[in-house]
């Protein structure tokens, strides 16, 4: 059997090649464009700008997948979304319409697309049903992704309608894990939490080099990475301002978006991936049909945290102990979205990560991948 991956070396789409490598399957392939790929076993990798209509044909007209993986996408957090507004629903509605009608063109047995809990109304009733698609007005910082994740759900049940083909997709809660992406303009809350927190704990140690090593190893964003004197501490010291870390009479203060009073859900990346795979090898398109008329299931834990617990949990594991204030000025989304998981619970799957325990793992991570890259800079 030959498996694509489509987006293979972001969060979700390493994760999903990291869980079928493990399960054994040996006829791997992954497309990629920016990120430079990872050396996974079985693996073979096509450079591919699936939103480009030909280069999508010609890589599935060449390879003939029997099973696809739809996890290409452009994403990031609110800023990002905001900001990007454009390419944020070109790109997506360009990458589903060009791997979907090729997945059918080429005779794709299988496809899973993965989408967002952002296709939901901003306001939907909690826990959030898959019925709730379209009974409401979306989350205006979030509607250009939003309305392109829709649009990928709704070919597939057309195409599953029209064509017969056996093709589904999964409406995923907010996501974090080890592959996670840490430029602070571009990044989602969690990870973008983590690296802030990791920040203001070395300058809470006045550990300036070890400051400097993290900007060198990771984007920071916001144009401060051309802006950096390294060579000055106070230019270090602004640019920590300018992403809402400062210290005055020894007291470090990190500065969070919003009141801290929203919900959300968080789900561990290998979760969403062993999800995937399991429908993919155990679930028929039809079998999620007669759960949901658009073929798809929500996939989460079913269980949420205020934004304020999730900042104390990010403080504790990260060691920072100073002090926090919330900027109610700045946007936080929805006030809550939890995901009703119960119909993916009925088709034999449940979350198994702890949110805590997998902080601490993307931590881990973090911490690790920046020792390999200042490691390779000497």
């Amino acid at each position: 059997m030959r498996i694509l991956v489509c987006g293979g070396t972001g969060l979700v789409g390493s994760s999903i090649l990291a869980m079928l490598v493990k399960k054994g399957y040996t006829d791997l392939r992954a497309t990629y464009m920016s990120r430079s790929p990872r050396n996974f076993r079985n693996v073979t990798w096509h450079k591919v700008d699936l939103r480009n209509q030909a280069e999508t044909e010609e890589l599935f007209a060449n390879i003939k997948p029997d099973h696809v993986y739809l996890a290409a996408a452009k994403v990031g957090g609110m800023l990002a979304n905001t900001t990007y507004k454009a390419e944020f629903i070109y790109d997506n509605l360009a990458i589903a319409l060009n791997v979907i009608n090729s997945a059918r063109k080429f005779q794709a047995e299988r496809l899973i697309s993965i989408g967002s809990a952002t296709v939901y109304p901003e306001f939907a009733p909690q826990p959030i049903k898959e019925e709730y698609l379209l009974t409401g007005l979306l989350d205006p910082t979030k509607e250009p992704y939003a309305v392109a994740k829709i649009s990928a759900a709704k070919l597939v049940r057309y195409y599953n309608e029209q064509y017969k083909t056996n093709y589904m997709s999964v409406m995923p809660t907010n996501l974090y894990g080890p592959n996670d992406n840490f430029n602070l303009e571009t990044s989602h809350v969690l990870p973008a939490l983590i690296r802030k927190f990791h920040l203001a704990s070395l300058l809470e140690k006045n550990d300036i080099e070890g400051i400097k090593k993290d900007f060198r190893a990771t984007p920071i964003g916001f144009g401060l990475d051309a802006q950096v004197d390294y060579e000055s501490e106070e230019s270090l010291l602004n640019a920590l301002a300018k992403i809402g870390i400062t210290k005055t009479n020894g007291q470090v203060i990190v500065t969070v978006w919003g009141t801290g009073e929203a919900y959300r859900e968080f789900l561990y990346s290998e979760d969403l991936a062993d999800a995937c795979v399991y429908l993919m090898e155990k679930v028929d398109a039809e079998e999620i049909r007669r759960l949901s008329p658009d073929y798809f299931v929500n996939v989460g834990t079913g269980v949420d945290i205020k934004l304020k617990d999730l900042v104390e949990m990010v403080k504790q594991v990260t060691g920072f102990s100073g002090t926090v204030v919330y900027d109610a000025a700045k946007p936080e989304g929805t006030p809550r979205r939890l995901l009703d998981v119960s119909k993916i619970n009925a088709l034999g799957w449940k979350a198994k990560t702890d949110l805590e325990a997998g902080i601490k793992i993307v931590y881990e991570a973090y911490k690790h991948r920046l020792r390999e890259k200042i490691a390779k800079r000497i």
